[in-house]
């Protein structure tokens, strides 16, 4: 399912501290730190940022602490994926383990610009721009699970249910 989404694009080595500035790491569900989201870098951000709209960043995004706060603030604000062209690890698990996409594409990062309107299908990880198909690096089927689960904890409990569908669990 390919939704019309507009870009938000960043340069390299976005760090968690300029996605989500330490202060707030007092807060802890995506409502309380949606508002906050990319303060330390774009002060403007949750003012344009509109549900499916899609990051993208260069090298080594999310770089920094292993604080979950980051991406959980980046899907508070309704973000339908981050593309780029490579992450700090840490940042890759933790958004997988909340249900963030987070698709590696070299090709679309080096010519899509901040303010472009892309066609994104996150299920295939397929992004158009300006009628050229643009494919992500795939993602593992278990990993495909969890996202499509919504997370990590999601996917588990529907594990634990299918394994004993009794109230009881």
């Amino acid at each position: 399912m390919s939704s019309k989404a507009m870009v938000h694009k960043y340069g390299n080595h976005v760090d968690t501290d300029t996605i989500l500035p330490g202060h707030y790491l007092d807060l802890s569900t995506a409502e309380e730190l949606a508002p906050h989201c990319m303060k330390g870098l774009d002060t403007d951000f949750v003012a344009r940022v509109r549900s499916g709209d899609v990051i993208v960043g260069g090298k080594n995004f999310g770089t920094g602490s292993s604080r979950e706060h980051a991406p959980i603030s980046i899907k508070g604000n309704g973000v339908s994926c981050v593309v780029a062209i490579s992450y700090a690890r840490i940042f890759y698990r933790n958004a997988i383990n909340i249900g963030l996409p987070v698709f590696e594409c070299p090709e679309l990062v080096a010519e899509v610009k901040h303010g472009d309107a892309i066609d994104v299908d996150v299920l295939r990880g397929e992004f158009v721009l300006n009628g050229v198909l643009y494919k992500a690096k795939p993602f593992a089927a278990t990993v495909q699970n969890i996202i499509q689960a919504g997370g990590l904890a999601p996917f588990v409990r529907q594990r634990i249910q299918q394994a004993d569908p009794s109230p009881a669990g």
